[in-house]
Formats: C-alpha cells, structure tokens, sequence
C-alpha cells in the first residue's frame, strides 16, 4: 500500500480537514483509502474513521519502535494510505512527523496556510524542504497544499510561486463549514463534530487526487517481533466503551481480539459490567459523563469484582474511574471507589508529554525492571493517600507524585501513561490474567 504524508508548517494549519479533503478526492477518484496518524493522538483518527468507515492507524516510533511503526502500517489495507501529521513537520522532542516520513520512506506533502500569503508560500515550502537535510533528516517534501486559499489569481499565484521539485496539488479553500469545534484536549470527537458533505465535495473537488497517488510509495516491508505469534489465552476481556473511554488505539483492540474475547461496555449507557476474566478502562471523557458514572451500576459491579482480585487496568480517564471521586467544576462525583485517588479537572493542561516508565516489580503490564514508553494527555491533577502504592518509577514525563507512576489496589494498575500493544504491554496484561 502506497502512501504519504501531509505535514503542517505548525499545529493549527488545517492539518485534519486538509487530510479529510484529501481522503474524498481519493475516494471520488475510486480509491480505498487508509487513514492514518502521525503521533499517539486518539481525536483526529475519530474523524478520519468518519469519513473513510475504517479505524486509522497509529504511527509514532516513541511508542512503537520503528519496526513496530512498519508493521502497524503495513496492517492497514487499501489503494493508498494518507498519514495526518502532527503539529509542525520538524516539531516534537522525542518522535515528529518527520521521524515518521522517514521511517515510511514516504512523500510528504506540505499543508500551508495560504489565507494571506501568494509567493510567500512558495518562500515557506521551499524553506521545509530544505530543512530537511540540517535537521539530518533524509525525507522528501514533494508537495502542496494550499490550506484556506481562495481560486482564481490566489490560486495562480501560489501555483507559480512553488519552485521546481514542489508539486502544487490544489487547496482547500476557506469554509466556515469546515471548521471543526474543539475542547480542553483537542477537537471534538469524529463522531460529535461531522462535518458537512457538501463542504468536504466541494474542498475535494479543489484538489488534485492523481498526481498525489504518482507521488505516494510504498515503504519497506516489515520485519516480525514473534508477537503475533502468541497462543491465544480462552480469556474474556471486558472494554469499556463510549464516549467517557473513547480513547484506545485500534491496534489494542485488534491485538485483543487475537488473543482473547472482547467483550465491551458502555457504563453511560447504564450497560452491565460482562462476565470476564479482566477489564480494561481506556481513557476519554469521564468529566464530561461524570454524573452517569457515578450513578453506574457497572461501577459498583467492578468495585466489587476489583476488591476479589479481578485484574483491572485503567489508563488516563480509566484511572480517574477508577479513583474514589472526580471533581468538576467544584462538584465531587462518586467513582469507583477501587483506587486510593482523588481528581479534580483544571483549566490548564497538567501534563502533556511522551512518557518512559521503568517497572519496580511484576505488574498487570510488565515484568520487574521492564520499560514501557507511552504518552500522557491530561486536564486533571490527581491527589493519592499518603499510604499508596506505585508499580512505575518515571524515566521521563510528569508522575502522579513524587516519581512514581501506576497506582496499584488489588489486581488492579491504574495509570495516566497510554501504552501502545506494540510495547507488549496488553499482551502482559492477557497473560496476567490466565497465567
């Protein structure tokens, strides 16, 4: 599967509905197309699953490793695969949309800001390619997109202004329709915030489909981990769902179908808690649900089950269901009640980071001494009992408090870190509940 890479100058350029426009001219040009995301965000890939009906594919070598990149690319299908990057081409301190290029051995296609720039377009395009080399990477900008221009001379001028080597490949012109709404961690979810047929037609239609299929290519082949080479376990793993744990990656959910059943569960929704072996509590948006969940019955089910030593793990927003109270706008709700923790939400972002974390002892998702890389995304500042007890010490990123990561009651691991399966850590956690 050819593919290729649309990379910002910047966060807030239109990278999304660049990506999503891009996807329906693909689509209206009669190709399968397979999304995908440059980095471990959760919020754009719900958009880019709206609109092609298929999951998009996580791609960050921090928390992946490269060979595990490859292979999760390699696990998507279609004519062609368009990867949304992240924020600037070059930006991030451990992993960027360049580190992913080039790991591809993909194009990148530059989405520009045009709303008030002709030749300076041309000036920035040509500035990104360039870069390349003294940033020392070895990847090819071959493209444009003209992200909020207008037709006619705006159009013609940008066209002219890119030099040889920099393939115009149309523009996405501006739209009110096209503006996605956002909240504290982002856009608003794909599901909540579609946007308008007829706006996404008419930004395809601006766009040159066949000559960004001549530009895409296929990276190299994968090497195998033995991983999927693992037994199945005959375990049943309870996953919650909704809109209070929306955040899970694809792959988790593929690699726990490999292995066990999935069975999931939308606490909002008043769905009972299944018959299973172990739970696992995504992250999302408990704050926004606060209210349901305290008044779940799945909730209350867990508590107990947690309290018999039914394995549990719980990631961001998990953890947070997993505390005695979540507090929202000076407003405490009941949680779960499983793990000695409190939450508040803030205004600010508390941490925002790629994260490494080093196992003191055998856990729910790694053995003593093991490293697991994720990331965190979180609004909410945590208080823990002066008497908890840690699974994690923190290599890199913020803690819950004093270094330490992992809160731990039970069978049960609570955790801000969002993993990736390519880490091996849900195949830990399978493992932990039928060893």
């Amino acid at each position: 599967m050819r593919g290729v890479v649309l990379g910002g100058t910047s966060s807030g350029t239109g990278k999304t509905v660049a990506t999503l426009a891009v996807v329906r001219a693909l689509q209206s040009a009669g190709y399968t197309v397979q999304p995908a995301k440059a980095g471990p965000d959760f919020i754009d890939p719900s958009h880019h699953e709206q609109v092609t009906d298929r999951p998009s594919r996580t791609l960050d070598p921090w928390l992946q490793g490269e060979s595990g990149l490859r292979r999760n690319y390699h696990r998507g299908a279609g004519d062609v695969c368009v990867v949304e990057g992240m924020m600037g081409l070059y930006d991030g301190s451990v992993a960027s949309t360049a580190d992913v290029a080039e790991t591809l051995d993909i194009p990148v296609v530059l989405v520009v800001d045009a709303s008030a720039g002709m030749q300076s377009v041309g000036a920035t395009a040509l500035g990104f390619r360039e870069y390349a080399a003294e940033a020392g990477h070895d990847i090819e900008v071959a493209g444009v997109i003209a992200q909020r221009a207008h037709g006619g001379r705006h159009a013609d001028g940008i066209r002219e202004a890119l030099p040889d080597g920099l393939t115009y490949l149309g523009r996405v012109p501006p739209d009110d329709r096209l503006e996605i709404p956002d909240r504290h961690l982002g856009l608003q979810m794909g599901e909540e915030a579609t946007l308008s047929e007829a706006a996404l037609s008419e930004a395809a239609a601006g766009l040159d489909a066949e000559r960004l299929v001549d530009l895409a290519r296929m990276p190299p082949a994968p090497t195998d981990d033995g991983r999927d080479g693992r037994p199945a376990t005959g375990a049943t793993v309870a996953v919650a769902s909704g809109p209070a744990f929306a955040f899970r990656y694809p792959a988790t959910i593929e690699r726990l179908r490999q292995r066990a059943r999935v069975q999931t569960f939308d606490p909002v929704a008043g769905d009972p808690l299944p018959d299973c072996d172990g739970v696992y509590l995504p992250g999302g948006y408990p704050e926004l649900h606060a209210e349901s969940l305290a008044d779940a019955d799945a909730l209350a089910t867990l508590a107990g089950r947690a309290a018999d030593g039914l394995p549990v793990y719980g990631e961001c927003g998990g953890l947070m269901t997993l505390g005695e109270t979540l507090t929202v706008d000076g407003d405490a709700h009941a949680m779960a009640g499983v793990l000695p923790v409190t939450t508040e939400m803030c205004d600010r972002y508390q941490a925002l980071d790629h994260v490494e974390l080093r196992a003191d002892a055998q856990t729910l998702t790694a053995a003593a001494g093991d490293r697991l890389r994720g990331h965190e995304f979180h609004y909410s500042s945590p208080e823990v009992a002066s008497d908890a007890r840690f699974a994690f010490e923190v290599v890199r990123g913020d803690s819950i408090t004093d270094g330490r990561e992992g809160l731990l009651e039970h069978a049960t691991l609570g955790t801000y870190c969002h993993v990736h399966p390519a880490t091996g850590a849900f195949d830990a956690f399978l493992d932990r509940m039928t060893g």
